[in-house]
């Protein structure tokens, strides 16, 4: 299944629970991948511990090649998974993002390559679970990440601000299934940094279960573990197993897959 993590406000938390829930599908079993389309490289430096100097290994080596022509036609591209790089965990996969992503994007939207990455996984065997991150923005790597996916998840961090810009994003959403991707659909929203006993987030998810929206059951609290994983270059099913916090990662992987 390919699933992708969107939402074009920063800081929600889409990075952490794309490379958390790859790594508990991953303890699963179950073969996984995770493709970070954000230029900032947060889920690369996540499950890689560092950034990947060589750009033609990463995604924006793919890019580039989708690009490259010759005098008689397009040259021979190599297939997606000579971009992915295994991390240090069994069943767990990534292709990198790159600094170099950012120059390419005006030449790769003007020359229509938006539906190169779903070819690609088309083509890619062996993967039960694709996780895509995306950038905090709706631009051609956001856009080519909800063409490819075909279910969408929505992180929410309980304030008025994302409350907001949530019509706006389904929207998004609705637009790019009716026009490029009637395979997609919105898996659920997740509600993130919830406060159980605090009023305006209850207020908040209330509102939209109201509005009949996607909610998921699983909500999953603020903790400072998150930030202490990301520094560690360790998932939380790795860094701290028994923590609440990855209980509710599991829970909500649980609920994904039931």
């Amino acid at each position: 299944m390919r699933r992708v993590i969107f939402n074009q406000k920063g800081g929600v938390g889409k990075s952490t629970i794309a490379c958390n829930l790859a790594a508990i599908s991953a303890i699963d079993d179950k073969k996984t991948l995770v493709i970070d389309l954000d230029v900032q490289g947060n889920s690369t430096h996540y499950l890689l511990g560092q950034a990947i100097a060589d750009a033609e290994s990463t995604l924006a080596g793919f890019f580039k090649e989708s690009l490259s022509v010759s005098l008689f036609g397009k040259t021979q591209n190599r297939g997606l998974e000579s971009f992915i790089h295994a991390t240090r965990w069994p069943n767990l996969y990534v292709i990198p993002a790159h600094p170099e992503l950012e120059p390419l994007q005006s030449r790769l939207e003007s020359r229509y390559k938006i539906f190169k990455l779903r070819e690609a996984l088309d083509s890619l065997q062996g993967f039960e679970h694709v996780y895509i991150d995306t950038p905090a923005a709706l631009n051609f790597y956001s856009r080519t990440a909800l063409i490819a996916a075909k279910r969408c998840l929505i992180p929410f961090d309980c304030d008025a601000f994302s409350r907001d810009a949530l019509h706006n994003l389904l929207a998004t959403i609705a637009e790019i299934k009716a026009d490029h991707n009637a395979e997609l659909t919105i898996e659920g929203i997740i509600v993130n940094q919830f406060q159980a006993r605090a009023n305006l987030p209850l207020q908040l998810v209330n509102g939209l279960i109201e509005e009949g929206l996607p909610v998921l059951n699983t909500k999953i609290s603020p903790s400072v573990k998150v930030r202490e994983s990301h520094s560690e270059s360790q998932p939380l099913i790795h860094y701290a197993p028994d923590h609440r916090l990855t209980e509710e990662f599991l829970a909500l992987h649980l609920e994904l897959h039931s």
